[in-house]
């Protein structure tokens, strides 16, 4: 064979080499995007074909959420969720945000069996959640209730004479816009706020008491404002059992139909992340081995993103000293 014959097989062979190996990679990263989208879609729920049972998460403080709202839509209309399970651990949050929340549940428990189960704290607005459901789980140690509504906002008029600033204000009527800040609260708007916070405590517990059964004597004895721990729930009947994730979705088994040892797969809404200064500060505590650190980072975010609400509250604030 001559040495131009030599050179061509040559390179026939590393042609085929190259054209493998290209073949091979490009094979390669089509399937490594397609697992990491796969992966993806299975974490936000998109693209589930085994039978399961959803676990929706209520974490925080509770305000009105588009996307959580479409979370509860693709997991009502999904063929793959058998039942649900509502896992809170929220302080509550706005009352219109409670509220949306607990009908965009309501309207889920037309489609599928729902269960709650108070991973935690379900206080206040996280309460209001918490009975969308026909069956609340907590564990022992759980909070839950501070049945209330709250409105609260600063008095600066303190601040402002110190310094020497006045606010003026012309209106079109004397209750436009109170109460303010930067003056002191007359007994009129006084009265009105009060007004707004008692009707909506009167809805918060026509709520109680058509979804938990109560006469009116254990409704009273509940809506103090005060919280219980889960062992003291039972008996006013603000929960239905004591116990684990595993006796909510045993409720599921037993009394909905939904059917046994199916898996329990987490649906969140799309692109939820938390972003804020304190939460990457916590997990990089963590990651450091500062489990108190980041506890009190956590905390703190929490605590910044009540002080960010306004209007009608129904949240939980325990004061720390």
């Amino acid at each position: 064979m001559s040495i131009d014959a030599e050179a061509i097989a040559d390179r026939r062979r590393l042609r085929r080499k190259l054209s493998f190996w290209r073949v091979a990679g490009f094979s390669g990263l089509i399937a490594a995007v397609a697992a990491i989208g796969y992966a993806a879609a299975d974490r936000a729920g998109y693209g589930a074909i085994q039978n399961q049972i959803a676990r929706v998460s209520i974490d925080g403080v509770i305000t009105g959420n588009q996307r959580l709202a479409d979370l509860m839509r693709r997991v009502g209309d999904s063929s793959a969720v058998s039942g649900v399970v509502i896992s809170i651990n929220s302080p509550g949050g706005t009352t219109t945000g409670s509220e949306e929340l607990f009908r965009n549940i309501r309207r889920l428990a037309e489609k599928k069996p729902v269960v709650t189960f108070v991973d935690g704290t379900a206080a206040s607005g996280g309460y209001i959640t918490a009975m969308a459901t026909d069956y609340i789980v907590a564990r022992e140690t759980s909070i839950v209730g501070s049945i209330g509504v709250l409105f609260q906002y600063p008095d600066l008029t303190g601040l402002m004479g110190q310094i020497g600033v006045k606010v003026e204000a012309v209106k079109s009527a004397p209750l436009k816009a109170e109460p303010n800040p930067f003056t002191p609260t007359s007994p009129e708007a006084r009265a009105a706020m009060q007004a707004v916070v008692n009707d909506t405590y009167d809805w918060f517990k026509s709520l109680v008491r058509e979804r938990r059964r109560l006469n009116e004597g254990e409704l009273s004895t509940a809506s103090t404002g005060q919280v219980f721990s889960g062992r003291q729930a039972v008996p006013l009947k603000l929960i239905d059992k004591i116990g684990s994730e595993r006796d909510a979705v045993a409720w599921l088994e037993q009394t909905r139909g939904v059917a046994k040892d199916l898996p329990i797969r987490d649906w969140k809404p799309s692109s939820d992340r938390d972003i804020s200064i304190f939460a990457m500060s916590a997990t990089v505590a963590d990651l450091f081995g500062f489990e108190r650190v980041a506890e009190a980072m956590r905390q703190t975010s929490a605590q910044a993103e009540i002080a960010r609400l306004d209007g009608l509250l129904a949240v939980w604030q325990p004061l720390e000293k």
